[in-house]
């Protein structure tokens, strides 16, 4: 039987153009909401879905995604092929090293995403809905068909729906129009056909309210809402990382190095009459033994670490990958509140335009900040802090709730005499000085004249760069009496006000901020205010916090500037001042393209491109909704202490998964690249398909303790970068390094110990495989190994694996893997040679770093 929610199929249907109470009986709900119990059986049933964001796998995807790789295909259907056409036992062992080896990385990919799925428990955005006729916060994920939702400025919207209620509502559609500027949404019936950026009683999933309250009921969800019908995520997929970028650039030369390895080599075996099905299967076994194939593995247990770390210093990850670009973040971002600021708002004054203080200036705005019923902020916070006066005759009647645009808030009250009665209506404004002075015609002062407000702009502007110069923010208060017929506004009513005075609120320094600006400076990460404010109120600030780049440029200097020039000074700059919402997400732009890695520092509903825009997106626990769903880390306390001890762990976790790719590069390929050049002029195989697996498969056990290792300070102190050029003069000079030493194995084994091929096999594979995983002790340090200690994990994981190739050969196990027993004499010697491998390689390394300086 079909599931009653169903009935209506809100996907297949144009829901906007269905009354509200229509809509409600279709999809089996009431105003007042579901009950609780309705709501598990529609989640339950499928009427409910996942809203974008991070999904993961089963456990069953995550196994298989361990086997993707072409070259890992390539091999078992090889294998297989050769089970059925000559040797089974063989085969066979192939196939089962390739299927360890997936286990392991999937054991390791398993708990590195069970431990980030914890973390990101912390900072789950939640949305209010009415359950049993009450609100309640709900995971957005859990939203359901049918469910009412409540919104108010800041909140995200996790489902498509039609309005019920709505009071002065503005809603960024940014995400999913392109719109720059909010739009204005009410409640009616629009035409089925009437396009998407024009259904304004409509509210989509990936949107965000930036202004007024409503209430909505939940047309679609998950993937049947606009945003899931394009990529099933909030928003727009997240821009490719820079370290995204580096790991896919680095998979490019390996590709290219090892097929063109695969196909020599094949070649030349095929050329010398060798079986072609076993030299397949060689070639394919060495390509498979030059490709890091845990890598994958090895990165997301080293971000996992990394994460797990950072949430022990406050810092929780949302997106893994963003813990590269937060390592090698050069430029901060961030406005001032809270930031440079204590974050905590003060009135330092209510005054008039003469610069007297007035009462009447601090209880209009009280009523303003008390009665307005939209996003609660600082500044209204500080206002009602300061003082109570004494309200009783005032009620209030309406709002025009704050908008970006407008910059004003205004409030409508009732004044009622000592007997009750209404002696007047009268709207109250505050909010920027310019915007508020641009709907005014008088001002008065503290004694209650009024005057003509253009003889006095002058006066005022005065009066309020002075107050900027002071470092405080200043705002504007204007009044208006309406008439007691008028019991509603909007917009229009803001017209012909008279000018009360000015609020002057300041936000005192951080303690400790000018020790903390020099920690990001001793990380390599200088700081850039991004702020509303004006420029005087800017600079005061930058200087009591000593900036080294005070340099001011405002939004009105921004939009005279092409984005060229902007490319050229940005770096310069300290101080943007004065910039509209839609200008950061330029600036952020203009960094990244003059080189900059940038991290963007916001909490509020106008970051949210910004943070979109930034290499990454920095928010903190108590933001509002839209910005903690932008950002890739959230900070559990906004202090730049905090922030730069997630930025060390960042490069922690780069530092380690650099060891991993140096350790499996050069070893790997000097290993590849000898036995390549061994099966030239050997009469048999080096090392047999699955000797090469096995190889492969032990020395990646180390790899797997390198993201608790210990890391170097200068791998710490300055942020750091991919650099392809670089890893490809590593592979190569460690390769050969690693390969020279191959060669006299080969050379000691085959004229001086006279060795069968078994022998040689066997000697070959624990010099390969010892040398493989000691060689992680060298390239982990650019010190001498000795002056660096590793941790005591890979320590003894590395002696362990020494220790298991030693005894392997003299185990039941060596006769299925082609090895055979030694005499004692080979041990010492191939111990001289891995003793003198590493000697050579601490000498290479020193001489290589050297010639990069």
């Amino acid at each position: 039987m079909k599931n009653e929610v169903t009935d209506f199929d809100p996907a297949a249907g144009a829901f906007w153009s269905v009354p509200a109470d229509e809509l409600l009986g279709r999809l089996h709900t009431a105003s007042q909401g579901l009950t609780s119990e309705e709501a598990k059986k529609r989640l339950a049933s499928g009427s409910g879905g996942l809203r974008g964001g991070r999904r993961d796998k089963s456990a069953l995807l995550l196994l298989l995604s361990q086997f993707k790789s072409p070259i890992i295909l390539v091999l078992i259907a090889a294998a297989i092929l050769s089970i059925f056409l000559k040797d089974g036992a063989d085969a066979a062992i192939i196939l089962v090293i390739v299927f360890v080896s997936g286990a392991l990385g999937f054991w390791q990919e398993r708990g590195a995403a069970d431990a980030v799925r914890k973390l990101l428990a912390i900072v789950q955005v939640k949305a209010t809905c009415l359950r049993d006729g009450k609100p309640v916060d709900v995971l957005t994920d859990e939203i359901v068909l049918g469910d009412i939702v409540l919104l108010k400025a800041g909140g995200s919207i996790a489902a498509d729906c039609l309005l019920l209620e709505s009071k002065d509502l503005f809603v960024n559609e940014a995400t999913l129009t392109g719109e720059t500027f909010p739009v204005e949404k009410s409640v009616g019936v629009t035409p089925p056909d009437t396009a998407l950026a024009k259904r304004t009683n409509t509210l989509y999933m990936g949107t965000y309210v930036t202004s007024g309250t409503a209430r909505a009921v939940a047309a679609r969800v998950g993937s049947a809402t606009e945003v899931g019908k394009v990529s099933q995520t909030l928003a727009h997929k997240p821009p490719e990382t820079e370290f995204e970028r580096g790991i896919r650039h680095f998979g490019y030369m390996l590709m290219e190095v090892t097929f063109l390895m695969l196909m020599a080599i094949l070649a030349v075996n095929v050329y010398l009459g060798r079986p072609v099905l076993d030299s397949l299967l060689f070639s394919l076994a060495l390509a498979v033994g030059l490709t890091p194939q845990l890598l994958p593995a090895i990165i997301s247990i080293n971000l996992a670490h990394g994460a797990k770390n950072m949430a022990q210093k406050k810092v929780i990850v949302k997106r893994l990958s963003s813990i590269e670009n937060f390592g090698s973040m050069d430029v901060l971002c961030t406005d001032k509140t809270g930031t440079l600021t204590d974050g905590t708002v003060k009135l330092r004054g209510a005054i008039d335009f003469t610069g007297k203080d007035s009462d009447y200036v601090f209880l209009l705005a009280y009523l303003n900040a008390t009665f307005q019923s939209g996003y609660a902020n600082p500044i209204d916070q500080a206002i009602a802090a300061d003082h109570s006066p004494n309200i009783d005759a005032y009620k209030k009647l309406d709002e025009e709730p704050y908008d970006f645009v407008r910059k004003r808030l205004s409030v409508l009250v009732a004044q009622s005499s000592e007997s009750g009665a209404a002696e007047t209506h009268r709207m109250i404004t505050k909010g920027a000085l310019a915007n508020i002075l641009a709907v005014c015609a008088s001002a008065q002062a503290a004694d209650g004249s009024v005057a003509p407000l253009d003889p006095l702009r002058a006066r005022i502007q005065a009066q309020y760069e002075a107050l900027s110069a002071q470092g405080c923010r200043t705002l504007g208060v204007a009044f208006r009496d309406v008439g007691l017929e008028v019991s509603k506004i909007d917009k229009s009513h803001e017209a012909d006000m008279t000018f009360a005075g000015f609020l002057a609120l300041f936000d005192p320094l951080q303690d400790g901020i000018i020790e903390s600006l020099q920690n990001l400076r001793d990380l390599g990460v200088s700081l850039k205010l991004i702020t509303g404010d004006n420029a005087l109120v800017a600079a005061n600030v930058s200087q009591q916090a000593k900036m080294r780049d005070t340099e001011v440029l405002t939004g009105g200097e921004l939009l005279q500037m092409s984005q060229e020039a902007l490319v050229r000074r940005v770096s310069k700059i300290g101080v943007f001042a004065e910039v509209e919402p839609n200008q950061k997400e330029r600036i952020i732009l203009a960094l990244k393209k003059a080189g900059h890695v940038v991290g963007y520092m916001g909490d509020g509903i106008n970051d949210a491109s910004a943070l979109h825009a930034a290499d990454v997106g920095i928010s903190v626990a108590g933001a509002v909704d839209v910005a903690k769903e932008s950002a890739d880390i959230v900070l559990l306390e906004k202090d730049l202490l905090v922030l730069a001890a997630g930025v060390r762990e960042g490069r922690i976790t780069f530092a380690n998964t650099l060891k991993y790719i140096f350790m499996a590069t050069s070893a790997n390929f000097g290993n590849m690249f000898s036995m390549a050049g061994a099966s030239l002029f050997l009469t048999f195989l080096p090392l047999l398909p699955k000797q090469v697996l096995l190889t492969n498969l032990m020395t990646d056990f180390p790899a797997m303790t390198i993201a608790g290792d210990r890391v170097d300070p200068e791998m710490v102190d300055a942020p750091r970068r991919w650099d392809i050029a670089f890893l490809r003069r590593f592979m190569l000079v460690f390769g050969f390094v690693s390969s020279a030493f191959d060669y006299l194995t080969f050379f000691v084994l085959l004229h001086w110990m006279r060795a069968t091929p078994a022998q040689f096999r066997t000697g070959w594979f624990i010099e390969s495989v010892s040398s493989a995983a000691l060689i992680v002790l060298i390239v982990r340090t650019r010190h001498r190994c000795y002056l660096s200690r590793p941790s005591r994990a890979l320590f003894l994981t590395t002696l362990a694996v020494v220790g298991v190739v030693l005894i392997l050969p003299y185990t039941p196990l060596a006769a299925p893997l082609g090895l055979t027993a030694l005499p004692i004499v080979y041990l010492p010697v191939l111990g001289l040679i891995i003793g003198l491998y590493i000697v050579a390689a601490e000498v290479a390394k020193t001489w290589f770093y050297r010639s990069m300086a």
